[in-house]
Formats: C-alpha cells, sequence, structure tokens
C-alpha cells in the first residue's frame, strides 16, 4: 500500500496544477457510500482473497455517469473492456507502470504478465491476465473487471499488503454508469484489528485523487 499512495502523491502533484482546474477536471467523478455489508465485500472472491474477512484499511466506490448518447458504443461487453483498458493503458497509471517496469520486470517467472501500452490497450482482461507484477485479475464478467492488488500475482497466500479493486459499467434506459471499487486490507491473522486509522491522515485523500485520476483518463476514452 505504501507504493500506492506515493504513486498516488505522484499522480496529483503534476497532474492537479493548479487545483482548482484539478476539481474541475474531475468533478464528474464522485464517491457514495461502500462499506462491509456490500455484496463485493461479502463475494466469494472476496472470501477467497480475505478468507478471514479481515476489516478493510481503505474501501470506497467513485462512479462516473455518462448519457448513452454521449457514448461511441452502448454494447455493454464492449464498453466494460473500453474501460478496463482505459485504466491500464491511459495516462493515469502511466507513473505506476513505469515504476514497477523498472523495479519488477527483469525479475524471473515476469514474462507473462502485461507491461506495456499497447499490450494493456489490447487485452481483453480475461481471469489470470497479470498486470506489472502488480495485479491480476481474478473476476471476469459481462459487466465487471475484478483485479486483486497490493503485491505480486506470484504471492497467492494471504500477505499483509492485499486488495481487490474493480472496474464496473451498469446501464439504464438513458445512462450507463462507471464503477471504480476499491477494498484494501491486509488478508493474514495480523489483519484481523485492522482499520482505516491505521493509515496515515492524507492517505484516503491521495488515494480518492488517484482513482478519479484513473476514472477520468479511462472515461473520457470512450466519449464520441
Amino acid at each position: 500500500m505504501g507504493l500506492f499512495a506515493r504513486i498516488a502523491g505522484i499522480a496529483a502533484a503534476t497532474t492537479a496544477t493548479p487545483a482548482l482546474a484539478w476539481a474541475a477536471y474531475t468533478s464528474s467523478t464522485i464517491f457514495v457510500p461502500f462499506g462491509t455489508s456490500s455484496p463485493d465485500y461479502t463475494s466469494s472472491i472476496s472470501k477467497k482473497i480475505n478468507p478471514a474477512s479481515n476489516p478493510p484499511v481503505c474501501i470506497d466506490h467513485a462512479i462516473r455517469t455518462i448519457p448513452l448518447s454521449k457514448l461511441k458504443t452502448t454494447d455493454q461487453e464492449e464498453l466494460t473492456r473500453s474501460f478496463c483498458q482505459g485504466v491500464w493503458s491511459g495516462a493515469g497509471f502511466e507513473i505506476q507502470r513505469r515504476y514497477l517496469a523498472r523495479k519488477y520486470r527483469a525479475l524471473n517467472e515476469r514474462d507473462d504478465h502485461l507491461w506495456d501500452k499497447i499490450e494493456l490497450k489490447m487485452s481483453n482482461y480475461e481471469v489470470g491476465t497479470k498486470i506489472a507484477d502488480h495485479f491480476e485479475v481474478v473476476e471476469r464478467n459481462a459487466d465487471k473487471v475484478t483485479v486483486r492488488c497490493g503485491d505480486s500475482p506470484l504471492k497467492q497466500k494471504p500477505r499483509p499488503s492485499d486488495g481487490l479493486f474493480s472496474m464496473e459499467v451498469t446501464k439504464d434506459e438513458k445512462n450507463a454508469t462507471f464503477h471504480l471499487k476499491s477494498m484494501l486490507f491486509n488478508s493474514t491473522p495480523d489483519g484481523a484489528g485492522a482499520s482505516p486509522d491505521m493509515l496515515p491522515f492524507w492517505f484516503d485523500f491521495l488515494h480518492k485523487q488517484y482513482v478519479k485520476l484513473w476514472m477520468e483518463t479511462s472515461v473520457r476514452r470512450l466519449l464520441k
């Protein structure tokens, strides 16, 4: 989670100047109530990754709603895939992608991970897809892609830095709503007593700015 905070700080500092411009750029992305009673936190995939149901140190849900008439496509599968592709190949992930590539790409057993922007832009993000030695797709359907985050996919057992991050698209007759949901936790026995108070006071703010950056740099690619 330390890496996530550092990258969030860099991203916010380099793209959020001046502050008013940043606020305007991200004003359409809002955070809605989200907690451990959510089906996402009690799902089978969450129980598999976090078998003891340890409490999160960070949990949030960002949404961005856009009229269907403003989107290049309204096909459910294509929207979900394109949204996911935009998150990972876009400017929001660029700093973190380069950092992870420099640090981990040359290590053993990373040849099948996605590292380059073109790969991230073209992938279908099927279950098992590994991204930059820090994320792995653990759930994939027509409206949602969920990745495990926090550490290398090579570490499959419970780990101190763990979590689930999902990209989801829901629709009604007029609008498509894009969702980014984050649940960060310590899935080892030591995480049983965790709470958001354990993180530095600035973490939540920077985390939310990073999520907004990912949302905006991805969704704007889907507009006509």
